[in-house]
């Protein structure tokens, strides 16, 4: 190699690598058994067998709870579906029944007639409109001129026996009902 490098010499100061005096240490006593017992492996084990099994148990729970959710909410479903059949059926009964055909057949099977002169009260001064006279039979059935496709299997009211009446409890009328000299009309404005 060439000798064109310098020499370099350093001055390394001893003091520097001199390892401390060790200080005096105390003596302490060993025992060569330890003071509190170690736990058996078996304990962590069953510990986390405990944990696992602890989960699925709760797990299954869950399940079985909300799947009995799930049934009643079922139950309840078909329960609504039923009622709502049954109140679909109620309400086309209730239609079939409160239609003017009906009515009129109802009332002509109570005994009841048409009136060709009808008479109107006037509420403002309690004056009666028109000239009233007793209906006669002849005009029975005129109400109904338009046939009900579905009044053909019901059968209308009739009256009931007399006998029928007093054991149903029926109240007999032995006077007409007192009716004040004026009718009191609401104020409106």
């Amino acid at each position: 190699m060439s000798d064109n490098l310098a020499r370099v010499s350093f001055a390394v100061d001893e003091a520097e690598f001199e390892t401390p005096a060790p200080a005096h240490r105390g003596f302490r006593l060993v025992s060569s058994a330890p003071n509190h017992r170690a736990r058996p492996r078996i304990f962590y084990a069953f510990t986390a067998v405990a944990g696992v099994a602890a989960i699925i148990v709760a797990q299954l729970l869950l399940s079985v709870g909300i799947s009995q959710g799930a049934y009643e909410i079922s139950s309840l479903q078909s329960s609504q579906a039923e009622l709502g059949r049954t109140a679909a059926s109620v309400n086309e009964d209730l239609v079939r029944v409160s239609s003017p055909q009906s009515l009129a057949a109802n009332a002509e099977g109570l005994g009841m007639v048409s009136n060709s002169n009808p008479v109107y009260l006037r509420l403002s001064d309690g004056a009666v409109l028109g000239a009233p006279a007793s209906a006669s039979g002849s005009q029975a059935g005129a109400a109904s001129l338009v046939p009900n496709a579905l009044l053909a299997g019901s059968e209308p009211l009739t009256q009931a026996p007399a006998a029928a009446k007093a054991s149903a409890g029926a109240v007999a009328i032995t006077s007409a009902p007192v009716v004040p000299a004026g009718l009191a009309a609401p104020t409106t404005r």
